[in-house]
């Protein structure tokens, strides 16, 4: 699949309500996906509002920058629905109207007895260079107009209408209009490295054009590796000597691919190793045990776990001293691993996990500042302790002590071998 029959596709989501930010765009990213799927590259996503003026320019800029440009949304009765309007405007065409398209209109809203407003027959109406996509679940056909090499392809926003017609005939269109192939990629996910040093290290292997590799971050860093080819598993051939060396780089910080979360993988290394775990929580609150049991077949390793959130509950379900707790405090190092000892011995598991911290928004611990988090794993080798100091709201400082909590957990399994 070369680089001179690449196709170029844009994007646009039309509604102000989306702007709004009254309702999620959740179709985009599935034509995105989509696109790639047929080998088509997307280059740009944009939101514009039920405006005729601004619409219709965003349309004209789209098309003088890619091949295709996909609507989504707009194609209702109603006064604000100018998304047919708009394509005409953009590539000047006048609208006619589908007189089939018309009687089906009143037919569909007779059969059910219900009144025909007038408004209605708009959907009946077309650009002149259009042709329609059966609309099997609504009463708006979508919209598939060529003209001047330029193709605009127009859909509707109910997700019961846009999904048949993009994974059917959009799709079927889309595969030809590409010449064939696919944009297929994988993720590598990468955990106690950060994304400068991933960068760093492998820098060289970022440079290539067929696979690429980019960096970003998602709790931990994942690794886009995108290669163009006729099939997808031509694409996995060439991503895979990359999927190599960087495995070969980056060696046990890489967890998993694709899918594959840090939850998923600490399982699977204690099924594999046919061991147990257990956990004690504070301040994340039950969420690692939610994680873990998340993971189909989790039971054959997690034991259980306690939320101890409160100094009085440790004592009570852990059996730690009450002075123990006093003279060192809740959110401490010895207290984590007073933690994680005790749930695993009293859970009988091989390794016993804990996590303790300030989440904020302030401090009600004496001189334990927000987001200091420690985490301990207690296993048969002895304690390891992780004692870090995050920044962020609430909600991040626990996401990230949960994914800490996992990744140490992992570390230590792997030091086994």
């Amino acid at each position: 699949m070369s680089e001179s029959r690449l196709k170029t596709a844009e994007i646009v989501s039309v509604g102000t309500e989306l702007l709004l930010g009254q309702i999620i765009d959740t179709h985009a990213p599935t034509m995105a996906r989509l696109l790639a799927s047929c080998g088509i590259a997307c280059q740009r996503r944009s939101t514009l509002g039920d405006n005729l003026e601004r619409l219709t320019a965003g349309l004209k800029e789209a098309l003088e920058r890619v091949d295709i440009v996909i609507t989504i949304g707009g194609l209702g009765p109603t006064d604000d629905d100018l998304t047919r309007d708009a394509i005409a405007a953009a590539l000047g065409d006048g609208l006619v109207k589908e007189a089939k398209v018309e009687e089906a209109l009143r037919k569909f809203f007779a059969v059910r007895g219900m009144a025909f407003v007038e408004s209605n027959a708009k959907q009946a109406m077309r650009p002149e260079s259009a042709t329609l996509i059966e609309n099997p679940n609504g009463t708006a056909p979508g919209l598939l107009c060529q003209k001047n090499g330029k193709t605009v392809i127009s859909l509707p926003g109910p997700a019961g209408e846009f999904n048949p017609m993009a994974f059917g005939p959009v799709k079927e269109f889309l595969s030809r209009a590409s010449g064939g192939g696919v944009i297929h990629s994988r993720i590598l996910r990468v955990t106690g490295i950060g994304e400068s040093m991933v960068e760093d290290r492998i820098r060289h292997l970022m440079l290539g054009e067929n696979p690429t590799v980019a960096p970003y971050v998602h709790d931990d860093v994942h690794l886009r590796l995108t290669a163009r080819a006729p099939t997808v598993a031509q694409a996995d051939a060439l991503i895979d000597p990359v999927d190599a060396a960087i495995r070969g780089i980056l060696g046990a910080a890489v967890y998993g691919s694709d899918a594959t979360t840090l939850e998923m993988a600490v399982i699977e290394e204690l099924v594999r190793r046919r061991q147990t775990l257990a956990v004690a929580e504070s301040m994340t609150g039950g969420g690692v045990g939610e994680r873990l049991t998340s993971v189909p077949g989790s039971s054959q390793a997690f034991l259980g776990g306690v939320i101890v959130y409160r100094p009085e509950v440790k004592t009570e379900l852990l059996r730690i001293p009450g002075d123990f707790l006093a003279r060192h405090g809740p959110v401490s190092a010895e207290t984590a691993e007073a933690m994680a000892m005790a749930v695993r011995r009293h859970l009988g598991a091989d390794f016993g996990l804990a996590i303790t911290g300030n989440a904020g928004p302030t401090s009600d611990v004496d001189d334990k500042p927000v987001g200091l988090t420690f985490v301990a794993v207690a296993g048969p080798g002895g304690v390891r302790m992780e004692e870090v100091k995050y920044r962020g709201i609430r909600d991040d400082i626990r996401r990230r002590a949960g994914q800490l909590a996992l990744r140490t957990l992992r570390e230590e399994l792997l030091k086994a071998d």
